[in-house]
Protein backbone atom coordinates (compact mmCIF):
# COMPACT_ATOMS: atom_id res chain seq x y z
CA UNK A 1 0.00 0.00 0.00
CA UNK A 2 1.83 3.16 -1.18
CA UNK A 3 1.80 5.96 1.37
CA UNK A 4 3.74 9.00 2.53
CA UNK A 5 4.98 9.21 6.11
CA UNK A 6 5.09 12.93 6.87
CA UNK A 7 6.86 12.90 10.24
CA UNK A 8 5.54 14.73 13.26
CA UNK A 9 4.78 18.43 12.98
CA UNK A 10 6.23 18.72 9.48
CA UNK A 11 3.27 20.58 7.95
CA UNK A 12 3.67 18.56 4.73
CA UNK A 13 0.29 16.82 4.69
CA UNK A 14 -1.39 19.39 2.43
CA UNK A 15 1.64 20.04 0.21
CA UNK A 16 3.07 16.66 -0.82
CA UNK A 17 1.64 14.06 -3.18
CA UNK A 18 2.79 11.27 -5.46
CA UNK A 19 3.44 12.46 -9.03
CA UNK A 20 1.77 9.33 -10.46
CA UNK A 21 -1.63 8.17 -9.22
CA UNK A 22 -0.29 4.64 -8.72
CA UNK A 23 3.33 4.67 -7.47
CA UNK A 24 3.39 0.87 -7.53
CA UNK A 25 3.88 1.22 -11.30
CA UNK A 26 7.60 1.95 -10.69
CA UNK A 27 7.47 5.75 -10.24
CA UNK A 28 7.25 6.77 -6.60
CA UNK A 29 8.28 10.39 -7.23
CA UNK A 30 6.67 12.99 -5.00
CA UNK A 31 5.86 16.63 -5.64
CA UNK A 32 6.34 19.14 -2.83
CA UNK A 33 4.25 22.27 -3.35
CA UNK A 34 4.91 25.74 -1.92
CA UNK A 35 8.48 24.98 -0.85
CA UNK A 36 9.47 26.42 2.55
CA UNK A 37 12.83 26.90 4.26
CA UNK A 38 11.53 24.57 6.97
CA UNK A 39 11.29 21.77 4.35
CA UNK A 40 15.09 21.42 4.53
CA UNK A 41 15.91 17.90 5.63
CA UNK A 42 16.58 14.31 4.66
CA UNK A 43 13.87 12.61 2.65
CA UNK A 44 13.76 8.82 2.41
CA UNK A 45 12.31 6.59 -0.28
CA UNK A 46 11.67 3.04 0.97
CA UNK A 47 10.62 0.33 -1.50
CA UNK A 48 9.45 -3.00 -0.14
CA UNK A 49 8.75 -6.14 -2.10
CA UNK A 50 10.55 -9.31 -1.02
CA UNK A 51 13.28 -7.16 0.48
CA UNK A 52 13.52 -3.49 1.43
CA UNK A 53 15.57 -0.92 -0.49
CA UNK A 54 16.10 2.56 0.92
CA UNK A 55 17.47 5.71 -0.65
CA UNK A 56 17.88 9.07 1.09
CA UNK A 57 17.91 12.51 -0.54
CA UNK A 58 19.12 15.58 1.34
CA UNK A 59 17.14 18.71 0.40
CA UNK A 60 18.42 22.16 1.35
CA UNK A 61 16.01 25.05 0.84
CA UNK A 62 17.59 28.49 0.91
CA UNK A 63 15.82 31.71 1.80
CA UNK A 64 15.02 34.04 -1.09
CA UNK A 65 16.96 37.28 -0.52
CA UNK A 66 15.03 40.42 0.28
CA UNK A 67 14.93 43.24 -2.26
CA UNK A 68 17.93 45.47 -1.61
CA UNK A 69 17.58 49.09 -0.53
CA UNK A 70 20.02 51.31 -2.41
CA UNK A 71 21.04 54.95 -2.05
CA UNK A 72 23.79 57.43 -2.93
CA UNK A 73 26.11 58.91 -0.31
CA UNK A 74 27.60 62.26 -1.21
CA UNK A 75 26.75 64.94 -3.67
CA UNK A 76 26.51 63.88 -7.29
CA UNK A 77 28.91 66.33 -8.86
CA UNK A 78 30.89 65.66 -12.01
CA UNK A 79 34.51 64.88 -11.27
CA UNK A 80 33.94 63.97 -7.61
CA UNK A 81 33.60 60.63 -5.88
CA UNK A 82 30.32 59.20 -4.61
CA UNK A 83 29.47 55.99 -2.75
CA UNK A 84 26.61 53.75 -3.94
CA UNK A 85 25.25 51.83 -0.94
CA UNK A 86 23.06 48.73 -1.08
CA UNK A 87 21.69 46.77 1.85
CA UNK A 88 19.56 43.62 2.02
CA UNK A 89 18.16 41.87 5.08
Amino acid sequence: DPHVNYGSGSGLQDRVAFVQNDPSQYDASIRLADLQVSDTGTYQCRVKKNTVAVHEVIVTVEEKPATPQCWVEGDVVRGTNIVLRCFSR
